[in-house]
């Protein structure tokens, strides 16, 4: 897993986390989404820049080949995107129904959406100094951030989302610039709207990626590990066939790579042979379990998916962010990860 043009990935079965880690706990409440910060001013942005280089050297002691962000210096994966944007109103709040799941309050787009200045391009420039490992940087998908707000300007959930790619490539192009060589975007709303997905999503979505030299990932996964998201999965049966709309057309999509979820889930491992040529970024960690994964449940799971992809386009990864677990339990999850991994990697040295 590597950028086109960017650092070299030798290593076979490469390591990362989806997107966010926890957050110390004297940044923000811990295991709580959404909570708010405990610092103000000069001081948050000291502390969110040390948080960002703490996720890091984590991520590295715990053995990942790919390193991230871990979402340190953001509440949440789509909001803190939208609020850097010109006509969305914060303080006009409605509620919705997030992805046909739950309701919640939130901003209102009451005019053209437009980004004036950069979002993240600092933090992954701070970042790139502090590591020589391949750096991946997750944005969240147009789809998703349109499930995210209440529209009561354009009126059409295609032309809305259209406007937020082109806002999302100027920052994936920067991203790019600054350092970064994987672009990662999330869309859990693929598991939900399939017609959507169909008639534009997939296009949209291109056009977030268009003429980036780095790789790009799409992430669809079933949600943090939540009482909204653990209900729905509840709901859905003995098998989860949801990617089985959206893999046919990813796979003839330009994005370089599909993130998965498996471990823990329902989700028959016979549906990657679906994305047959694509990488795959496999969730080998179950991030609604609070228990630490051994190395051998890892390397099982990465080992049941070597029947439809092949290894060089496997990339082993989180099933979703970690942001509501433990410090100590994310801390375990990743060395697992990164244990499991090398556990399969030997097995195929061996051939």
């Amino acid at each position: 897993m590597a950028g086109r043009g960017g650092r070299p990935m030798s290593t076979l079965l490469p390591t990362s986390i989806v997107g966010s880690l926890p957050k110390p706990s004297w940044l923000s409440e811990p295991e709580t989404l959404w909570s708010p910060w405990r610092l103000e001013g000069a001081e948050l942005d000291e502390g969110r820049r040390d948080a960002l280089h703490l996720a890091a050297a984590e991520q590295a002691v715990a053995g990942l080949e790919v390193i991230s962000d871990g979402e340190q210096t953001r509440q949440h994966f789509v909001t803190t995107f939208i609020e850097h944007l010109s006509g969305v109103d914060f303080a006009r709040r409605e509620t919705v129904r997030i992805r046909d799941r739950y309701d919640a309050s939130v901003p209102t787009v009451v005019g053209p959406v437009r980004r004036e200045r950069p979002v993240f391009v600092d933090d992954a420039a701070s970042l790139r100094t502090r590591t020589d490992k391949p750096l991946k940087w997750a944005l969240p998908g147009p789809m998703t951030m349109i499930d995210t707000l209440y529209d009561a300007h354009y009126g059409s959930r295609e032309e809305l989302a259209r406007e937020f790619a082109a806002l999302l490539n100027q920052e994936a192009r920067e991203l790019e610039a600054a350092g970064v060589d994987i672009i990662q975007f999330d869309e859990p709303a693929f598991n939900v709207f399939f017609y959507d997905v169909r008639d534009w999503g997939v296009e949209v979505l291109e056009r977030a990626a268009e003429g980036l030299r780095a790789e790009t990932v799409v992430h669809i996964c079933y949600g943090y590990g939540i009482k909204a998201n653990n209900d729905w999965k509840a709901s859905l049966g003995t098998q989860w066939r949801q990617y089985e709309e959206t893999f046919p057309l990813l796979r003839d999509s330009v994005i370089d790579t599909v993130s998965l979820e498996s471990r823990g889930s329902h989700v028959p491992m016979e549906l990657v042979e679906l994305l047959r040529g694509k990488k795959v970024m496999l969730g080998a960690i179950d991030v609604a379990d609070p228990q630490v994964e051994t190395p051998e449940e890892v390397a099982d799971t990465l080992r049941r998916a070597l029947a439809f992809v092949e290894p060089e386009n496997l990339c082993p990864s989180t099933n979703c962010g970690m942001a509501p677990l433990s410090r100590t339990v994310a801390q375990g999850k990743m060395r697992a990860l990164a244990a499991g991994t090398a556990l399969l990697r030997a097995e195929l040295a061996r051939g």
